[in-house]
């Protein structure tokens, strides 16, 4: 038996019931198991296990939710989200987040030992499933996001209100032609030249990436 801790949390029973087994079976020490997000949550503070496996969507609270949860509050478990979803913009938001691993639920018992090992070693591990251009977009995204100033950013989470100029600069106290200016900079940090529309397209898609 090796002494890696792990909770799992699932709101599917078959699923929840499958990963326990399989995991006990390869020697990890599951902890506890829970089916809602604040149950879990619960258990990760009083617990502090190595690795925490969440399901993306569960009642109460979702597992990016938890994870972002306790990465604000100094938690040290890792976490690897189980999903259905196959979208570059959650692979995104996972990344965006800095989850230790994302993997596909159909996937998920024959993935999960190479997951959890990878995720001991300091990496990062996604579904096979998922191309290699999918995740390297997903960064492209996170990190032109991260080339942004705070003012930027603010103006983005306006935009994203579908606020006008005139009250985005109400809002910020600046002046409409600072806005533009900032949005000029946006536009250019994110390769969006050119592109009609493409701010407002841009923002209704990576609108996960702003908060």
């Amino acid at each position: 038996m090796n002494d890696i801790s792990i909770v799992l949390a699932d709101d599917h029973p078959l699923l929840l019931e499958g990963l326990e087994v399989n995991l006990i079976a390869k020697g990890y020490k599951v902890l506890a198991t829970a089916k809602d997000g604040k149950s879990i949550l619960k258990i990760i503070t009083e617990l502090a296990p190595r690795i925490a496996i969440l399901d993306i969507e569960m009642p109460e609270m979702d597992g990016l939710s938890v994870a972002k949860y306790c990465m604000e509050h100094s938690y040290n478990t890792k976490f690897i989200i189980l999903s259905y979803h196959k979208e570059t913009e959650f692979i995104a938001r996972a990344k965006s987040l800095n989850v230790s691993g994302y993997l596909l639920k159909e996937d998920a018992l024959e993935e999960i030992d190479n997951c959890i090992q990878e995720v001991e070693n300091g990496g990062q591990y996604f579904s096979k499933a998922f191309q290699l251009k999918d995740v390297k977009n997903a960064q492209s995204a996170l990190e032109r996001v991260e080339s942004l100033t705070p003012s930027e950013r603010k103006i983005l989470k306006l935009i994203s209100k579908n606020q006008s100029t005139r009250e985005i600069a109400e809002n910020l106290f600046i002046s409409e032609r600072t806005v533009e200016k900032h949005r000029s900079n946006i536009i250019q940090k994110l390769n969006l030249e050119g592109k009609s529309n493409g701010l407002i397209a841009w923002v209704l898609q990576n609108k996960h990436l702003l908060n």
